[in-house]
C-alpha cells in the first residue's frame, strides 16, 4: 500500500511513497519504442504522476530485475476528442523512458 513519509524539512509537503506496481502503470510498445528497444536499449513507460525519477527507477529495476543507467520524464497533454456531439478531452498522463544498462535486456513478447 501507499505510505506517507515524514515531512521534508523545507516545508514541502510529504512524499508519498508508492509500491512499483502502482509507479509503472503499462509498457508503451509502439513502433518507434521497438526501434529504441533494439538500438539503444531504452523502454517507455506510462507512469504514475505522482512518481518520481528515482521511484521510477527503483520500479523498473525491482519489476524487471535488470540495472537501469537514465531515467527521462516527459508531462504528456491530453488532446481534445470528439464523440459525436460531445466535446471531451483525454487525461493527461506522464511518461518515462528508462535507459538499461548494455547488458540486460527487457522482453514484452
Amino acid at each position: 500500500m501507499a505510505q506517507e513519509t515524514s515531512a521534508s524539512p523545507a516545508g514541502r509537503q510529504p512524499k508519498l511513497q508508492l509500491e512499483p506496481h502502482q509507479v509503472i502503470l503499462r509498457p508503451l510498445v509502439t513502433e518507434k519504442g521497438t526501434h529504441r528497444a533494439t538500438r539503444n536499449n531504452q523502454y517507455a513507460f506510462e507512469v504514475n504522476p505522482l512518481a518520481e525519477k528515482d521511484d521510477i527507477r527503483t520500479a523498473v529495476e525491482s519489476l524487471f530485475n535488470v540495472h537501469v543507467l537514465k531515467v527521462r520524464t516527459q508531462n504528456r497533454k491530453g488532446k481534445p476528442r470528439r464523440y459525436r456531439f460531445k466535446e471531451g478531452r483525454t487525461k493527461n498522463w506522464k511518461k518515462a523512458v528508462v535507459t538499461l544498462d548494455s547488458e540486460h535486456r527487457i522482453d514484452f513478447f
